[in-house]
C-alpha cells in the first residue's frame, strides 16, 4: 500500500509544489526588484555622512599642513617600503 503512494507523491511534487515554489519567488524577486522608501533615505544619510567625513578630513589635512608642513610625506614614507611604492607606480 506504502508503494502506491510514491508516484502520487512525485507527481504532485514535480507538477505542483515545484512550479509553486518557483512561480513563488519568481514574483517575490519581481516585487522586491526596486529600493523601498527606507533604503533610499538610508542611503541618502549614509552619503550625506561620508560626504561630511570627508570635508572633516580635508580640514584636518589642511590643518596638519599649516602647523607642519611635510606631515603627509612623512606618514607615507614611513608607513610604505620602497617596494610598496614601486607597485603602485
Amino acid at each position: 500500500m506504502d508503494h502506491n503512494f510514491i508516484p502520487v507523491i512525485a507527481i504532485i511534487a514535480i507538477f505542483v509544489a515545484f512550479p509553486w515554489l518557483i512561480l513563488h519567488y519568481l514574483t517575490q524577486w519581481k516585487r522586491n526588484k526596486g529600493l523601498t522608501v527606507q533604503d533610499e533615505e538610508l542611503l541618502d544619510d549614509l552619503h550625506d555622512t561620508a560626504r561630511r567625513l570627508d570635508s572633516r578630513l580635508e580640514s584636518i589635512e589642511r590643518i596638519m599642513a599649516a602647523d607642519h608642513p611635510g606631515w603627509k610625506d612623512k606618514q607615507l614614507g614611513s608607513a610604505m617600503s620602497s617596494d610598496n611604492v614601486a607597485r603602485l607606480k
